[in-house]
């Protein structure tokens, strides 16, 4: 029973320590450290273009994007369960912070980032943040790829240059805004987008060494100050990027703020840690190396907090720059706070260069991050392959995801996942009649093989329960009574094929053995696994049936109620 503990002291050491251990095989030296500075300097020249289109594209400044990516991106690699996660704001939490940022402004969302960052602390302290791996497939395809749409049509505006002052939160009422400004887009602004997706694209083919982003950004910012174009900039619209840091500030808790944003700060600290997680997972895979979930949420946790206290917005684990890390050289956490240490270069010497970018190229890095993270193929394949339920799920979550919001979404699609789970579980049940003397045999599930059951007397029915004897099963048993034409002196019900039993169904065998002892019928239980012996021990059933009517095998069973 081990492992099934959710935690041990051993979850709470971050991975930074190894170095100083020696622990999991890492043997820290110049060499070592050299790779991580290499790394780190890569990641933060990715990480610099997407941190600001990031928070531009979800209502904030640049300056704040970059914010996030240093205090957040440090605390998460320093104290995180992984030697390779990059933190820093991504494209899942753009259309959440826009929405919070709409409308309770940015105390509320410095509220909610804080909120956000204390549940996902609390979920690595206790354990229960692992359980987030258990959410549905189809639904987390579902609200992604929904997202990747989300980020998509936010960035029509300024890829276009299309005059919308003010654009609707709405989906459809955005692209009726769209439809009916795009006559006014401006020919320069559309070029600067579509050149940068093009060089994006050819350095991906060409030289995928180089950071696609960084490339295409640098290619635009420099024709554009070339040739004078007069496009809006990061200077233009936000005044440029501070060339300091920030002091932190302490958000007054105002308890009617803290109600309305806490169904926000859920959603947050909900896909941090699925994102997160998700990262981790597949550095994992890249590397061999295995995680530590619960240090891992705790470190996302801390820095959530941090980042909303020196005025960044929510940050998780990076999938894109986790495995840029990864293919840079990394070797341990000392990657990602060099990563964030870059970024700090770059505003205390640099941040005058930033006010060059042009807004469309930024808005071209996001349609292309869009079209990454919706992974259309996998949602076409689950469409076109899976079992209609699950297509049901992906369809469901993405549709509410894009119309309605990503909480919603999530609700119901993991709600109708577990409906439709059952139902299928429900479907292949059925009440079957046994061989010769041998009564009838309820199933939960389909059964493979013969079985030798021995005869049994006349008035003796044996049924056999199979499967999880569960709350969307256990109505079965309660219309066993009804499906006898003659009143026997005894029930067997064999479990051999029960591994779990849940409170309803211990309400229904209950409820069976009531109607029993009403008719006088003797009920007899027999080949009981060992979660159902004591669930049944713990509930007070076994004494109220008896234990002299609980046996081991069904010879004995028949042999009891024979006598």
């Amino acid at each position: 029973m081990d492992s099934f503990k959710l935690v041990s002291p051993r979850d709470f050491i971050p991975r930074t320590f190894d170095l100083f251990m020696k622990k999991d095989g890492i043997r820290y030296n110049r060499t070592s450290f050299v790779k991580d500075c290499i790394a780190g300097i890569t990641v933060g020249v990715v990480a610099l273009p997407l941190s600001m289109a990031f928070s531009i594209a979800a209502g904030g400044t640049p300056a704040q994007g970059l914010y996030t990516a240093i205090f957040a991106g440090f605390l998460i690699s320093f104290l995180g369960g992984s030697r390779y996660q990059i933190g820093g704001p991504t494209g899942a939490f753009v259309v959440i912070i826009f929405g919070v940022i709409a409308q309770h402004g940015m105390t509320g969302l410095m509220l909610a980032t804080i909120l956000a960052g204390i549940m996902l602390v609390v979920m690595g302290l206790t354990g229960i943040g692992v359980f987030i791996k258990f959410i549905p497939y189809p639904v987390t395809t579902g609200f992604t790829t929904g997202i990747g749409l989300l980020i998509f049509s936010q960035q029509i505006k300024d890829f276009f240059g299309l005059p919308i002052v003010h654009s609707s939160p709405d989906f459809i009422r955005k692209w009726m805004e769209y439809i009916r400004f795009f006559p006014l887009f401006d020919p320069s602004t559309l070029a600067t987008g579509a050149g940068t997706i093009a060089v994006i694209l050819l350095v991906r083919k060409f030289f995928p060494r180089i950071p696609g982003a960084v490339a295409g950004v640098v290619t635009a910012t420099v024709i554009c100050a070339l040739f004078s174009l007069p496009l809006d900039t990061v200077g233009s619209r936000f005044g440029g990027i501070p060339s300091s840091l920030p002091v932190p500030a302490f958000p007054s808790f105002i308890w009617r703020l803290v109600r309305e944003v806490l169904p926000d700060a859920f959603t947050l600290a909900f896909l941090a840690a699925i994102e997160s997680l998700l990262s981790a997972v597949v550095a994992d895979g890249m590397t061999g190396d295995r995680h530590n979930a619960n240090m891992e949420l705790v470190a996302q946790g801390v820095g959530n907090i941090a980042s909303a206290l020196f005025g960044g917005i929510p940050a998780t684990g990076a999938i894109a720059r986790t495995a840029t890390n990864i293919k840079a050289g990394a070797v341990s956490p000392v990657a990602g706070m060099v990563h964030a240490l870059t970024l700090v270069l770059f505003i205390l010497f640099l941040a005058p260069a930033a006010s060059l970018i042009p807004l469309a190229s930024l808005s071209a890095v996001l349609m292309v991050v869009a079209w990454d993270m919706s992974n259309l193929p996998r949602f076409v394949r689950i469409i076109r392959r899976a079992p209609r339920s699950d297509a049901i799920v992906l369809l469901s979550t993405f549709i509410l995801t894009v119309v309605v919001d990503l909480t919603f979404a999530v609700e119901v699609g993991v709600v109708l996942a577990v409906f439709l789970f059952l139902r299928r579980m429900i479907e292949v049940s059925d009440i079957k009649p046994g061989g010769s003397g041998f009564g009838s045999e309820l199933v939960f599930g389909n059964r493979g093989g013969g079985d030798i059951r021995p005869e049994s007397p006349k008035n003796i029915e044996i049924y056999e329960i199979t499967g999880p004897f569960f709350f969307g099963v256990a109505d079965m048993l309660q219309n066993l009574l009804r499906q006898v034409v003659k009143t026997p002196d005894a029930f067997i019900l064999r479990m051999r094929d029960v591994p779990a039993i849940d409170s309803t169904g211990i309400a229904a065998l209950e409820s069976f053995l009531v109607q029993c002892r009403r008719r006088k019928i003797r009920l007899v239980l027999c080949e009981i696994r060992e979660q159902p012996a004591k669930a049944l021990e713990k509930s007070g059933f076994s004494s109220e049936l008896g234990k002299e009517n609980i046996v081991g095998n069904l010879e004995e069973a028949v042999g009891l109620v024979g006598k």
